[in-house]
């Protein structure tokens, strides 16, 4: 680790310069959230683009799709947090492959409902124990009480954000 000048005082080296700062990005929580959150999200694509041809923002529509039976592209956006391009996009690569229909809705016919087709509902009847397996495989290395604690740590961590924001 550098060595501050002996006669650096509050941040400023002695040619009245700031000292720089640092920040080592390892310890800096946002930065490893991401960095977790991008590798396993890469390590479920690539299991659901070989087997199921999907890509993750697919994956989470049909996820959704899996337990909501009122759902418009809008709320996946705001479930998911993923922008309206990279939704409506997932969405109509499911509609063409016969996955999901969209169909207008009887209170707003600007607002196009989504719904789970055959085909669509037979693949999760095989993606979804497969996911489940991995989320396993993952977690494994963790005890019953440090996944409760760190699914709690996260909660905890969302709840505090949306009174920050």
């Amino acid at each position: 680790m550098p060595q501050e000048p002996a006669d650096a005082v509050d941040g400023v080296a002695e040619a009245g310069l700031p000292t720089r700062q640092e920040l080592d990005l390892n310890q800096f929580l946002p930065y490893r959230l991401n960095r977790l959150a991008d590798r396993i999200s890469d390590e479920l694509e690539r299991m659901y683009a070989q087997r199921y041809e999907l890509n993750v923002a697919q994956w989470r529509v049909l996820a959704w799709l899996s337990h909501c039976d009122d759902l418009t592209a809008k709320k996946v956006c705001t479930y998911t947090n993923m922008d309206k391009a990279r939704v409506s996009r997932a969405v109509q690569a499911l509609v063409d492959r016969g996955l999901v229909s969209r169909t207008p809705s009887v209170r707003d016919q600007r607002v196009h409902e989504l719904h789970l087709t055959g085909d669509g509902a037979e693949l999760l009847s095989r993606l979804i124990p497969q996911a489940q397996d991995w989320e396993a495989e993952l977690v494994a290395t963790l005890s019953v009480g440090e996944y409760r604690d760190l699914l709690n740590a996260m909660g905890k961590l969302e709840r505090q954000l949306e009174r920050m924001g």
